[in-house]
């Protein structure tokens, strides 16, 4: 199903909710209203105004300093779990491939990943400890 068709079917799914509509005034909101979302997607408006599904359009600006913009969803977190993927039916490998990310390349802001990285620098779990 098109996506601009399913938010205009939610968002006409309230409305009626809140007042009686006839069938077609059902049918005419829903052709006005998925011919604006696309005609403001197209315009560019879509991910600064939240309606597109997927805000950040290019994957290598969307991984910032204390932000990492999920191309599904076009919001910002810090870091996108399996939980957050799955909404979507992706795995964290599966996200990767699909936005052109490298292999092993950690889902989280770069402030996150330098302070992980200090972390296990001084942890210095490489090294073999003294039996005790």
């Amino acid at each position: 199903m098109d996506s601009y068709l399913s938010l205009a079917l939610e968002i006409v799914k309230a409305q009626a909710k809140v007042r009686n509509m006839t069938e077609t005034e059902i049918t005419a909101l829903v052709g006005r209203l998925a011919g604006s979302i696309r005609d403001m997607d197209l315009a560019g408006c879509g991910g600064a105004c939240g309606v597109s599904g997927n805000g950040a359009k290019d994957p290598k600006k969307a991984v910032k300093e204390r932000t990492i913009t999920c191309m599904e969803s076009g919001k910002p977190y810090k870091i996108l779990t399996k939980r957050h993927l799955a909404k979507f039916g992706l795995t964290p490998e599966e996200y990767r491939m699909k936005w052109g990310y490298p292999k092993g390349m950690p889902l989280v802001c770069k402030a996150l990943q330098r302070e992980r990285r200090k972390k296990m620098r001084e942890m210095k779990l490489w090294e073999r400890r003294p039996a005790a």
